[in-house]
């Protein structure tokens, strides 16, 4: 029995072994690996009636209200286009050491939408996550969304370093980018 096991053992040994040869490049393994996906924090929905300047009331695609405080002790503003009753917003809150639900970065998705022009580029955000540009470039801009709070505008993420009702600073590694409304 013991010599059995010990020509088994022999044998796995040797198969096992690559007798010090280097991999062809055709043994290389090419499977296909998926790439998981980013999960999504942000919380969409619409501002209700008890949103004011320091609170958020955010009424979600279920018809659930989430309650949440603006962020007063940011360093930058937390609120990126301004809050107005009715309006579509993405936002990420979190819960402080109170327990309470904090919002800490907001963008009003409403006041995002519509014609953005620079000294070279110019695009439309539509409904959607639809984006029309009509400059031709090597890699065109055709949709956006947000994502954990940063605009995802073609293959290139941005935050919203301040949005108003006629502006857009847009930043990324690359620096700010600073967009004109058309109207």
């Amino acid at each position: 029995m013991k010599k059995i096991i010990l020509g088994v053992l022999a044998i796995v040994a040797i198969c096992s072994c690559n007798s010090g040869k280097t991999q062809k490049a055709n043994d290389v393994d090419t499977t296909i690996v998926d790439i998981p996906e980013v999960t999504d924090t942000t919380v969409y929905g619409h501002c209700g009636e008890g949103t004011s300047m320091n609170a958020l009331e955010l009424i979600i695609s279920r018809g659930d209200t989430v309650r949440c405080i603006v962020d007063q002790d940011a360093v930058n503003p937390v609120v990126k286009g301004g809050l107005a009753i009715g309006d579509r917003v993405a936002a990420i809150i979190t819960v402080n050491a109170d327990g309470e639900r904090v919002a800490t970065n907001v963008i009003n998705l409403t006041t995002l939408l519509g014609k953005w022009i620079a000294i070279d580029q110019s695009f439309e955000l539509q409904e959607g996550g639809v984006v029309i540009s009509k400059i031709k470039e090597p890699h065109p801009l055709t949709e956006w969304h947000i994502c954990n709070g940063a605009l995802i505008l073609g293959a290139d993420t941005f935050n919203v370093y301040e949005l108003g009702v006629d502006s857009l600073l847009l930043e990324n590694q690359k620096g700010i980018f600073a967009y004109k409304r058309l109207r």
